[in-house]
């Protein structure tokens, strides 16, 4: 079989925002006080490179202490769950996505990989270099956001078992008032039999966490910036990155660490593509990512509002990282 008829790509998203609601999300969150700019934004490929960087840092325990989950707990996982097809949402380079791979070989499960990321280039990459060492596997990659293109992942075949994969802590990023939308649109996409596998960064040390977003060696500034440069190719915008600093910090009230922009000077910025001037003063910030933490009864209560159930919770021994699986709740009559 070739390479050619194993992949297929759909792309509902380019690299810049390409439909009048993706322009105007962008733009009404410069312009709210305090300004936004949606977590999307930083996974250009710039981005994406930079935060593969992130995930190799000292400070950054979140990424490996969940690979070490799934290197103890996924045989197991997959055994009990057996899943045709391994739909993997923000999947990134997949690194991840080998550890539940090969478990699936290794029981004689499906062959089928869904990555949905919103980096058209990621996922061809990460599809090249999985289509080598998988032999068997069918991919059928998504490029689109979360906001916009779910309803475009592809349903599964009559009998097929699905697990959704949702790893790396990524459910922080969402904010609370979509988190609940984002959360009962992957419920609707869970059939009998399907099962959601998620990673959920833990409520512990608050100045560890933060340091885990503000890295002495600069890296994540570096990302954090970056979604400056993305939005000017996006509006055709004329931010000055190196204008702004990278903050990130503890926010006690809703549990979670927020990454920022400061301006450092007084300047005028131009959104030629919007017809929109902004005015920033010395101090003045912009909100860039959220990072939500957990604990294990809150998750409970976000799933059983959405219709899920918890059915397994698997964390480090130091409790800083855990990877669940939650499945549709059964209604009455099931």
């Amino acid at each position: 079989m070739g390479g050619e008829v194993r992949l297929a790509v759909d792309v509902h998203v380019n690299g810049e925002s390409d439909s009048v609601d993706e322009i105007g999300d962008l733009v009404a969150g410069l312009v709210a006080d305090p300004p936004t700019i949606s977590p999307r934004y930083l996974y250009d490929a710039v981005g994406c490179d930079l935060y593969e960087r992130i995930t190799e840092l000292d400070e950054y325990y979140q990424a490996r202490t969940e690979m070490q989950i799934l290197a103890r707990e996924v045989d197991g996982i997959m055994s009990r769950h057996r899943p045709d097809e391994l739909v993997e949402l923000g999947s990134g380079s997949s690194r991840k996505t080998r550890a539940l791979l090969d478990a699936m070989v290794r029981i004689g499960a499906g062959r089928r990989y869904v990555p949905f990321d919103v980096s058209e280039q990621a996922l061809r990459d990460a599809a090249h270099d999985l289509l080598a060492d998988f032999p068997l596997l069918e991919i059928h990659a998504i490029a689109g956001d979360f906001d916009h293109h779910l309803r475009n992942v592809p349903p599964p075949g009559a009998g097929v078992r699905r697990m959704l994969a949702f790893l790396g802590g990524t459910i922080g990023n969402i904010p609370p008032e979509r988190r609940t939308v984002f959360l009962g649109d992957v419920a609707s996409m869970l059939g009998p039999g399907d099962v959601l596998l998620m990673g959920v960064d833990l409520d512990s040390d608050p100045e560890r966490t933060r340091r885990a977003y503000d890295d002495g060696a600069g890296v994540t500034a570096e990302f954090n910036r970056n979604v400056l440069a993305a939005v000017n190719r996006e509006l055709d915008a004329d931010f000055i990155p190196a204008a702004f600093d990278h903050v990130a910090v503890w926010n006690p009230v809703e549990r979670r660490v927020e990454m920022r922009l400061r301006a450092t000077r007084p300047m005028r910025v131009r959104l030629e593509r919007a017809d929109v001037d902004l005015s920033f003063a010395p101090g003045d910030e912009i909100l860039t990512e959220i990072c939500t933490k957990f604990n294990r009864p809150g998750l409970q209560e976000i799933y059983q509002a959405v219709g899920l159930e918890l059915i397994e919770w698997h964390q480090d021994p130091e409790e800083r990282f855990a990877v669940t699986v939650a499945r549709r709740a059964p209604g009455p009559g099931d």
